[in-house]
């Protein structure tokens, strides 16, 4: 990997791109009312993936970005989840008939906060508003500190396969100072439960640029990982936004990582990950060769969407859950953010749409781009643009910001076809920021490009 565009383009602030348009440009002018109508036009042969979002945990760790907070009492996470069956049901009636289902991911948050009875029975619900394929992929995100022995087999007997596991570190001084203290033992017992009860897909997730880090202190990390073997890891940079994460000022911005320090562990991350035999797979993620997004990969099938990348190839994605995003053919829909807002638009029988996006035809031609340029490095201007009826040189004219990255050899144009240097994929994002055409350079509200 080159240093010197490293230093040129790291410290850009850019979207992970899970969306596109990203959600910043989400609109109010997108509601209940509309959600309601792009439901109901979903064809009767469509099939659907499910996210559904828990926002809660029992402790804050400080480097957090997600949509969560700290509870104690559980008779709130118990009314919660009756929120959510209510959500389901409603949506389900909305739609009008019995959607397939291929993948299920629950989110937050501590997913498994809830009471295992209360997951079974979400689960159950589902299953019956939905038709859940018997080969549909149903993940559940952990919190390997707090997970029980009765949760373990309630996944198990809903019909949990994967379980991703937040790992970040396993050095004592960084978990200190992101206020999350998990040991290598905490998590490798957590792993032999979940094999034990045939939940056999496990991930890792891991983040470099973390207070105190160090090159060592990531590879050491890796080491300990790849002892217990997951089958997939995602490897994301910390993104530090205090302005609109409170809480993450408790971390010393003194000892954060540097651009070029961020970069040397994400190079060594990956190093020490592909030497053990993973598949690196676009921007953040590593699995087995074998495994199915490994194969995704290889063969042109990758997606992304708002869990990253993903073997789904439906175009429907439906949100539960307060801040709960969903993607459907005509644009995306986001529910209220607040719990209260949240509950009490469902108690009301109304969707909790609080904004969204209508695509448009540029829209969709861009998305379209920028997801094969995230998931294979790559686009085939000429074929994508026949697609949607446009000209591959306008579309080539329009993204400005692709020039001094052809100019400093990131990009390759071989005709209509780009391609990212093996070298320079580290600035994948960058690429795919030069067909945004809403991206605001001047907003500092996405997370380092490296």
């Amino acid at each position: 990997m080159r240093f010197d565009l490293a230093a040129r383009y790291g410290d850009e602030r850019l979207p992970r791109y899970t969306s596109y348009p990203t959600a910043p440009h989400f609109s109010p002018a997108i509601g209940g009312d509309t959600y309601a109508g792009w439901l109901a036009e979903l064809p009767a042969g469509a099939s659907a993936s499910l996210y559904l979002h828990v926002p809660f945990c029992r402790e804050m760790c400080w480097y957090c970005g997600c949509h969560t907070q700290i509870v104690r009492r559980d008779d709130l996470i118990a009314a919660y989840q009756r929120t959510l069956r209510s959500e389901i049901e409603q949506v389900a009636d909305t739609i009008g008939h019995r959607m397939k289902v291929e993948h299920i991911h629950f989110g937050g948050g501590t997913p498994t906060i809830m009471a295992p009875e209360a997951f079974a029975e979400l689960m159950a619900v589902m299953r019956q508003a939905f038709f859940v394929l018997p080969t549909a992929e149903i993940a559940v995100e952990i919190d390997p500190r707090t997970l029980t022995a009765d949760m373990v087999e309630a996944m198990q007997l809903s019909g949990v396969n994967r379980a991703s596991l937040g790992v970040q570190s396993f050095d004592p001084v960084v978990q200190r100072a992101i206020n999350r203290v998990q040991s290598f033992e905490q998590t490798a017992s957590v792993v032999d439960m979940l094999r034990r009860a045939g939940i056999a897909g496990v991930n890792f997730d891991l983040i470099y640029g973390l207070p105190h880090q160090t090159v060592a202190s990531c590879l050491d990390t890796v080491r300990r990982a790849l002892a217990l073997a997951p089958d997939r890891f995602s490897v994301f940079g910390y993104a530090h936004v205090p302005d609109f994460k409170k809480h993450q000022r408790m971390i010393n911005e003194d000892v954060l990582p540097d651009g070029p320090a961020r970069h040397d562990q994400a190079c060594a991350i990956a190093n020490a990950l592909k030497e053990a035999g993973y598949v690196q797979i676009g921007l953040d993620h590593f699995a087995r060769p074998e495994d199915s997004m490994a194969v995704a990969f290889e063969d042109g099938t990758l997606r992304r969407n708002f869990q990253g990348y993903t073997t789904d190839k439906g175009n429907v994605l439906l949100g539960f859950g307060a801040s709960a995003i969903g993607h459907l053919p005509q644009g995306y829909v986001q529910n209220e953010v607040q719990i209260g807002a949240y509950a009490q638009s469902i108690k009301a029988g109304h969707l909790a749409t609080a904004k969204g996006y209508g695509l448009t035809d540029d829209d969709r031609l861009r998305a379209d781009i920028i997801e094969r340029i995230m998931c294979e490095f790559s686009a085939d201007l000429g074929d994508i643009c026949a697609r949607h009826g446009a000209e591959p040189e306008a579309m080539l004219k329009s993204a400005s910001r692709l020039k001094p990255l052809i100019s400093d050899g990131v990009v390759r144009l071989d005709g209509a076809r780009l391609a990212v240097a093996r070298d320079s994929r580290f600035l994948v994002r960058s690429v795919a920021a030069a067909f945004d055409a809403h991206l605001d350079p001047g907003k500092q509200m996405h997370s380092r490009a490296v």
